[in-house]
């Protein structure tokens, strides 16, 4: 089958993936969602489907196809771009990256939502078969926040930034592009502070989860405080990026690491089940 050069194929059909599908198809183009889990792959169904049932605007709506991994082939094959949404581990990433290449065509461009790792960083002493295709898209929390990093490494061909920058705000994106490689890209790096800081104001006792929400939104006329946007975000999510900065960087305090690791170790994940800082059990 000759490549569809308006596809595109996501790898990881969590959070992430389900709201990038919703993204990715809103121009009425196919969209391949692959996940080796069946019950993700219908909950990513549901996303999906709900996210559309809030729609305001008239978009179109693209077939977004379910596949397993063993039809990850078929998937690439009819892809113009692949993104990684897989767990924020840098040995699963670097695996993932590793199968692409291999099997992705050499013009298919390859892209990683990792929140942490750069592309450098997950492509560092590997071997490619095509080693000028690979980027960063990292999002956040599409449709709600449009915000798109998009970041290339040194080897990267420069005409895919621009097509990339071109396409995802066709797609309803808010894309800004990262010109230089960069640990926690532009925002991350500025949020890292924000929540490392909340986070030792929790452990020390200085205030509740509550108290600093309200006094973040206050002060900043923010819709979230930094608790319940780390309960957004998935507080596991939030401590795996926290210990990958302290492997990365000297000098980062362990306090906020071990006062989420207790949170996190007791199942309390954030929105995802239904408990973080704050209880969500009534919107389940």
């Amino acid at each position: 089958m000759a490549p569809h050069p308006n596809a595109i194929t996501l790898l990881g059909a969590g959070t992430q993936g389900s709201r990038l599908a919703y993204m990715w198809s809103r121009l009425g183009r196919p969209v391949y969602l692959v996940d080796k889990d069946l019950d993700q792959l219908s909950k990513a169904s549901d996303t999906i489907e709900e996210l559309r049932n809030k729609e305001t605007s008239p978009y179109k709506r693209g077939p977004v196809h379910g596949l397993t991994i063993a039809e990850l082939d078929k998937a690439l094959r009819e892809s113009w771009l692949v993104i990684e949404c897989t767990p924020e581990n840098l040995k699963c990433k670097r695996s993932v990256i590793q199968q692409l290449d291999s099997q992705a065509d050499p013009d298919t461009i390859i892209a990683s939502n990792s929140s942490s790792h750069s592309i450098t960083e997950v492509c560092e002493g590997m071997g490619f078969k095509a080693n000028d295709r690979f980027v960063n898209l990292h999002s956040f929390w599409p449709p709600e926040t449009q915000v798109l990093e998009i970041m290339g490494t040194d080897k990267t061909r420069p005409d895919i930034i621009p097509l990339l920058m071109n396409e995802s705000r066709e797609h309803g994106f808010l894309p800004f592009h990262v010109r230089k490689d960069s640990m926690g890209y532009i925002f991350n790096r500025i949020w890292a502070a924000i929540k490392r800081e909340t986070l030792m104001v929790l452990d020390e006792g200085i205030a509740t989860p509550q108290e600093v929400d309200e006094m973040y939104k206050a002060v900043l006329h923010a819709p979230k405080g930094p608790c319940e946007q780390m309960d957004v975000a998935g507080l596991d999510v939030i401590l795996a990026i926290e210990e990958h900065y302290a492997q990365a960087r000297s000098g980062i305090p362990d306090g906020p690491r071990k006062y989420l690791r207790d949170i996190v170790d007791r199942g309390d994940l954030g929105v995802k089940t239904g408990a973080g800082f704050f209880d969500y059990s009534a919107n389940a």
